[in-house]
């Protein structure tokens, strides 16, 4: 992946990924994040507190309910509930979190952005994996670069 900050590569390097906020409908920016993550070979688990399946995978209402290990989770919520989903991954010891942002606030939260930190972590503040994952589209690529000018997505 060229020119991709190390957090994202770090993040990405991961293989077992949570992504909060997909819907059952399937048209949420989140569904398009969890079927990316999915496609490039990442075991994605779907997190949403309203149902329990989510594009045919088992669907869990938080992240403490997820068994086993999690190498990182992205935060495709309302930002009102974004500290708590941040609280819930510092306590199952998840070392990388990413909060979804394109352009208005997106999933970010100054608490939780807060939280994160103070629990040792530097979460990843804007963008999404559509932006880096391989291939990405022209929209995301351009999206990418207008959101690099205006310093709201990882270097």
């Amino acid at each position: 992946m060229p020119n991709v900050p190390p957090s994202v590569a770090a993040f990405l390097d991961g293989k077992r990924i949570i992504v909060t906020g997909v819907s059952r409908s399937g048209k949420a920016p989140a569904n398009a994040i969890f079927r990316r993550l999915r496609d490039s070979d990442h075991e994605v688990i779907p997190v949403n507190p309203h149902t329990s399946t989510v594009e045919g995978e088992t669907c869990y209402p938080d992240i403490r309910s997820v068994p086993g290990p999690i190498h990182g989770v992205m935060v495709v919520t309302h930002p009102s509930i974004a500290a708590e989903v941040a609280r819930a991954a510092i306590e199952r010891g998840i070392q990388h979190i990413w909060f979804h942002r394109s352009f208005g606030s997106g999933s970010v939260s100054s608490d939780a952005i807060d939280l994160c930190r103070s629990g040792g972590l530097e979460p990843i503040v804007g963008g999404c994996p559509l932006m880096y994952c391989q291939p990405v589209d022209a929209g995301h690529r351009f999206f990418r670069w207008c959101l690099r000018l205006q310093r709201r997505v990882p270097g």
